[in-house]
């Protein structure tokens, strides 16, 4: 998966990666070619160069996650002031045909209340995130979508 595809790595899917150049790491201190890596993981040439200049200048540690991507767009008290939100129902912000929370309505308010842009689809994945703050569902099983 490519970042531009999907917005980057599941955890998991960084654990993986991890082990792959930690696997990596045990064969070029066995020392194992470059291209004998490579076929045996699977992987590109290029990628087992890169891990290899890092592993030498910074032994396996330098292989190691740096951890995720992205930092979450809201903080805790932004997630609860936009649950709150939410909760108040969609007439409360001038929706008044319907009372249904959409993507771009929830684009629009979490810019009206933090001043921060985004898309729809990834406002779609803001809200199906789970969260690390608080308990519970989070505002996306709460009406909004």
């Amino acid at each position: 998966m490519r970042y531009g595809q999907r917005g980057g790595y599941t955890p998991a899917e960084q654990e993986r990666r991890e082990r792959v150049r930690l696997q990596a790491a045990e064969w070029f201190e066995a020392g194992e070619s470059t291209r004998t890596v490579a076929a045996r993981l699977r992987v590109h040439e290029r990628s087992v160069s890169r891990w290899r200049k890092a592993w030498r200048e910074g032994g396996r540690p330098a292989l190691l996650s740096k951890g995720p991507v992205s930092r979450e767009k809201l903080s805790a008290a932004q997630w609860a002031r936009l649950d709150a939100e939410l909760r108040r129902g969609p007439l409360a912000w001038g929706y008044a045909e319907d009372q249904c929370w959409t993507l771009g309505r929830v684009k629009t308010l979490i810019g009206r209340l933090f001043h921060i842009g985004s898309t729809l689809e990834g406002v779609g994945k803001l809200l199906h995130r789970p969260r690390l703050v608080g308990a519970g569902p989070g505002p996306a099983r709460d009406g909004a979508g």
